[in-house]
């Protein structure tokens, strides 16, 4: 017999503020045969409907994170650095924070949905619309010199990686990323990695925070030290900082630290061009290592249509846009060139704030206790990476030096 204990029994309760003896007709719970009346259309609205129900919280919490990551990051390089422009990146802000939410408070079950959605659709989205900052010919002379550098360094960084995740037993994927981050564009190119490896969420953490701690000394010390590597010459040092240096963000530091220090614009505009250039090797690495990846884990069998994900067709479909639009005086014969201009920039903006988001997923998603577990021999390796980079840099800009300064100069 039920209870008459209305704590016991919460069904006595269930008609409270309705009617007497008539039961409330604005209960929000469906009945079976509501469900199994929906057309399937509306079914897959329903779906839809559910979807953004259960992520809404945690995207609401990295959007939140990623903007007072963006905020932060402003605040800490023009107010306490001094720079005009900002050289913290908002990426590392947005992973300091969630690393500290997640492991100062916890990061409760229901917003675990929507920071996995973060982590996988706003990330490839975020890596896709990257491509419309790219454009094969704005790199010009300081390209073609930047190209042999560039892709020394490249071919260097992912040699010396996979021989050192051999001899100090790393995970290859943990591996890997510190090569890409190390070798081609920082933070960008490991979350663009990332999910073309399967890497989880303490490996991409672990490997953007190699990233970003060998970035920012290059930053704060790499503009002194080229000014004295190459006798003063501005091209030759921008030429090392964009090959030397990790992240966008911190590229555009160094050049600007070096602008204000020797007077000389030159470093931070070829710095620039060559970042670029590094940039845009993501359009033969990334799929490189998507077919490599694949085949490994298939034992020879690659599908070739799963073996490169969706979004770096996206990636490669926008940089060649771009490049398009790029050409001629009124871009593809109908735009306003301020219009084209517009376009890229809320591009970019859009990409920018996706994927500060994501790594605000990525930091929620860590946790210090597993972390720990990887030890200390991956930050090795990405040091002695990171080095090797800018020793194969200095030596090839000193050879082709020469070359630079006739058609850069």
């Amino acid at each position: 017999m039920p209870s008459s204990n209305p704590y016991e029994n919460p069904a006595l309760m269930r008609w409270i503020d309705s009617y007497e003896g008539v039961p409330d007709w604005t209960d929000p719970a469906e009945t079976p045969a509501e469900r199994e009346a929906r057309s399937p259309l509306a079914a897959r609205v329903y779906e839809l409907f559910a979807l953004t129900g259960v992520t809404l919280p945690g995207l609401a919490l990295t959007a939140a994170i990623a903007f007072a990551a963006t905020a932060g990051a402003r605040a800490i390089g023009t107010s306490v650095l001094g720079f005009e422009r900002s050289p913290v990146s908002p990426i590392l802000v947005a992973i300091l924070l969630g690393l500290a939410i997640r492991n100062a408070i916890g990061l409760p079950p229901v917003y675990e949905a929507g920071v996995r959605l973060g982590l996988k659709r706003v990330l490839r989205f975020g890596v896709a619309l990257l491509g419309i900052q790219l454009s094969l010919a704005a790199a010009g002379a300081i390209g073609l010199v930047a190209v042999p550098i560039v892709a020394g360094c490249i071919v260097s960084a992912l040699a010396l990686a996979g021989f050192l995740s051999r001899r100090l037993g790393l995970p290859p994927r943990l591996g890997t990323l510190i090569a890409v981050g190390t070798a081609i564009c920082g933070n960008t190119a490991i979350v663009a990695t990332a999910p073309v490896i399967g890497a989880d969420d303490d490996e991409t953490s672990y490997a953007v925070g190699c990233i970003t701690v060998f970035g920012l000394i290059a930053l704060l010390t790499y503009p002194f030290a080229s000014h004295a590597l190459f006798g003063g010459d501005a091209t030759s040092a921008g030429l090392f900082l964009g090959t030397a240096i990790h992240d966008t963000a911190q590229v555009a530091g160094a050049g600007l630290l070096y602008l204000q220090h020797y007077g000389d614009a030159a470093a931070l505009e070829t710095a620039t061009v060559t970042k670029l250039v590094r940039n845009l090797c993501m359009l033969v690495v990334i799929p490189g290592i998507a077919l490599a990846h694949r085949r490994e884990a298939t034992a020879g069998r690659t599908d070739w249509r799963q073996a490169v994900p969706g979004f770096v067709f996206g990636f490669v479909a926008l940089t060649a846009l771009r490049s398009l639009g790029d050409l001629g005086a009124r871009p593809f014969g109908v735009l306003a060139p301020e219009t084209w201009k517009a376009c890229i920039e809320a591009a970019s903006w859009l990409s920018t704030a996706c994927l500060t988001v994501a790594m605000a997923s990525v930091g929620l998603g860590t946790s210090f206790a597993r972390l720990r577990s990887l030890g200390l021999r991956p930050l090795a390796g990405g040091f002695a990476t990171a080095l090797l980079v800018g020793g194969v840099g200095y030596a090839l800009i000193r050879w082709i030096a020469p070359v630079a300064t006739r058609l850069i100069g």
